[in-house]
């Protein structure tokens, strides 16, 4: 597995989790990663991005102020840090690589098997 992502889990409404991507694969400073999401039925949805040499980050208008992302360059690893989660957070979340910034799935590659996060209200 070249990125696995990791720390889903069921939660109730305000709750906070914290997601992990680590990766096996090399991410070079000129790399993107990003989260994104993917409830049943519904396309895959940007959730944010850091760029890994600079560390600027992107967010989607829906987690805007909730989450952030975050990485550790030495342990190859990024996270998303999840507060005041909603139902509507309710979905598969994935990480992946992409050589710049997107804000859409098909612009990220090498994505890992995705882990649930569903949020009860």
């Amino acid at each position: 597995v070249q990125l696995q992502a990791s720390g889903g889990g069921l939660v109730q409404a305000g709750d906070s989790l914290r997601l992990s991507c680590a990766a096996s694969i090399r991410i070079f400073s000129s790399h993107v990663m990003a989260w994104f999401r993917q409830a049943p039925g519904k396309e895959r949805e940007f959730v944010a991005a850091i760029r890994w040499g600079t560390g600027l980050t992107y967010y989607g208008n829906s987690v805007k102020g909730r989450f952030t992302i975050s990485k550790n360059n030495a342990q190859n690893t990024m996270y998303l840090q999840m507060n005041t989660l909603k139902p509507e957070d309710t979905a598969v979340y994935y990480c992946g690589r992409g050589n710049s910034l997107g804000y859409r799935s098909t612009e990220y590659n090498f994505w890992g098997q995705g882990t649930q996060v569903t949020v009860s209200s």
